[in-house]
């Protein structure tokens, strides 16, 4: 390899990186716009495996929007990140898919100590919350394409391994 085909893959992976990152600041802020436009026009997400819906980003992002409400306090950590680049003979190619892991605490509405729900007017926890009362955990892959625009999701799926709600 070159090094400029090195650095090409190098930029590729810290690209490819801060869309990952993005989509979990998008999902904990629920700022749903920032999330389409993590995706191809034609991208699609799958959260049946932790009982929600499958299709296209655009309806999916509906669906959290209206769903995330539950959980005014969330704060996904996705970790372990395996990025697979299209390899070209030796030169990164449009295509990747990464595979990470996830937990994901997130607290109930009205769950919080006493009468506070614990979250502050920004939906941050603020001094008198309570601990997080859900985790889900589990590994999600992604499937990205390079675009005009930069690297997109073209698939977002999501393997629940396991949940756990606490009181």
């Amino acid at each position: 390899m070159t090094q400029r085909v090195d650095l090409a893959t190098v930029m590729d992976r810290l690209a490819i990186d801060e869309v990952v990152s993005g989509y979990a600041v998008a999902v904990d802020d629920g700022d749903w716009a920032a999330y389409r436009a993590l995706f191809t026009p034609d991208g699609r997400a799958d959260y049946s495996s932790a009982g929600g819906v499958e299709g296209p980003a655009r309806q999916v992002a509906d669906w959290l929007a209206e769903t995330m409400r539950m959980f005014p306090v969330r704060q996904h950590l996705i970790v372990n990140r395996l990025i697979r680049l299209e390899d070209l003979g030796g030169s990164p190619g449009d295509s990747a898919e990464v595979r990470a892991d996830f937990v994901n605490p997130m607290r109930l509405t009205g769950m919080g100590t006493g009468a506070d729900s614990g979250t502050d007017d920004a939906g941050g926890a603020d001094d008198a919350g309570g601990a997080p009362n859900f985790f889900a955990a589990g590994r999600y892959t992604f499937a990205l394409a390079r675009t005009r625009e930069g690297w997109r999701f073209s698939r977002v799926t999501v393997h629940e391994k396991w949940r756990h709600l606490s009181s």
